[in-house]
């Protein structure tokens, strides 16, 4: 199929057969799995999934692509195709109920993954693992540990959710149009428990959006107006230190406080 890229939608295809092998190696793949890819594109790990003998919903939001799936894969009795922006995706619609969960794989169009990653989330229960290929500087961020420039929200509110693994660079020239940035493949895997207690989820997002807002600032200014400073010290968290400083476990004790507080 001759298809041009489309800027709107963010694609670049997966051409690179190496990561594609090295990518599906890493997925224990077995035939009483079922699986959802996002943003499936030409086929290029659409055709090697199917040849497991997977159970497999692609979601596909370009029109034409999801017609050329459609023609490629027609003998395909394992494949369900949905052609539908995965952004306001009901994805409750395609996941199995626990124990039996899915797994969620996808080459992901780089404006749309942190949303993406988000809106997932709260189908978490019945994901066992998701796989994404993303800008490496946002997996970078995802996997980043307390006290390094790349911990952010992102880092705190999906370590919450999810066990996140960087598994491998992938190198511009792997893709067909060639992008700027370097990409990388990470894997998450839903807590089956969270790792810290959160009474009320609300003020725990509150709490960490109002911390990394304005990065430069201490942690007791950037939360001067919803938390005071004994509340700091009764955590035993310096109030001086910075967003990037401030580990989840302490971030879920500050937003415990908030809940107490505002009861």
């Amino acid at each position: 199929m001759a298809h041009k890229a489309r800027k709107r939608f963010g694609q670049n295809f997966l051409q690179d057969h190496n990561i594609i092998n090295q990518l599906l190696s890493s997925l224990n793949l077995s035939s009483e799995q079922h699986w959802v890819e996002i943003g499936p594109g030409l086929g290029a790990l659409t055709r090697p999934l199917l040849a497991e003998n997977i159970a497999l919903d692609v979601i596909e939001l370009d029109r034409d692509l999801a017609k050329h799936l459609r023609d490629t894969f027609s003998q395909s009795e394992n494949l369900t195709i949905h052609q539908a922006d995965a952004l306001s995706f009901d994805f409750a619609q395609v996941l199995q109920s626990p124990p039996q969960k899915s797994h969620i794989i996808g080459n992901l169009p780089y404006n749309i993954s942190t949303p993406l990653l988000f809106h997932l989330i709260s189908f978490a229960n019945q994901i066992d693992d998701m796989h994404f290929m993303l800008q490496k500087e946002v997996v970078d961020r995802i996997c980043a540990t307390p006290g390094t420039k790349k911990y952010g929200r992102l880092s705190v509110m999906l370590q919450y959710h999810c066990e996140a693994e960087n598994l491998f660079d992938v190198p511009p020239e792997s893709f067909n149009p060639v992008p700027k940035v370097m990409s990388a493949i990470v894997k998450l895997t839903p807590h089956s428990q969270p790792p810290v207690t959160v009474e009320d989820y609300s003020d725990f997002n509150t709490v960490v959006t109002h911390a990394f807002s304005q990065r430069r600032k201490t942690i007791r200014n950037a939360l001067k107006k919803i938390l005071a400073e004994e509340h700091f010290q009764s955590l035993n968290i310096d109030p001086s230190l910075r967003a990037e400083e401030i580990s989840l476990h302490d971030y879920a004790g500050l937003s415990n406080i908030l809940s107490t507080i505002k009861q």
